[in-house]
C-alpha cells in the first residue's frame, strides 16, 4: 500500500537545503519520490509502505535540518 505524506522540517532556506534533504531522504527504503520545498519548509515523501519516522528524523537530521512532524 502506497503512502504519500507530508512534514514540516525547519532550516531550509535555499535550493542547496532542498536538495540535501532530497538525497538524505530518497536514500531510505521504500522511499519513490521526495520533493522538499525550503519555502513552506516541508518535506513530501512518497513511499511504497509507510516510513518509519525514526528513520525519516536520522536521515533529514543527516542533512543538517530538523524534522519538527507531520503537516495537518
Amino acid at each position: 500500500m502506497s503512502s504519500t505524506v507530508t512534514y514540516s522540517v525547519s532550516g531550509m532556506t535555499c535550493g542547496h537545503c532542498e536538495k540535501s534533504v532530497h538525497e538524505e531522504v530518497s536514500a531510505l527504503p521504500g522511499v519513490l519520490d521526495v520533493l522538499a520545498d525550503a519555502k513552506t519548509g516541508t518535506v513530501t515523501v512518497s513511499s511504497a509502505s509507510p516510513v518509519d519516522e525514526e528513520q525519516l528524523r536520522a536521515a533529514v537530521d543527516e542533512a543538517g535540518y530538523e524534522l519538527v512532524g507531520r503537516t495537518a
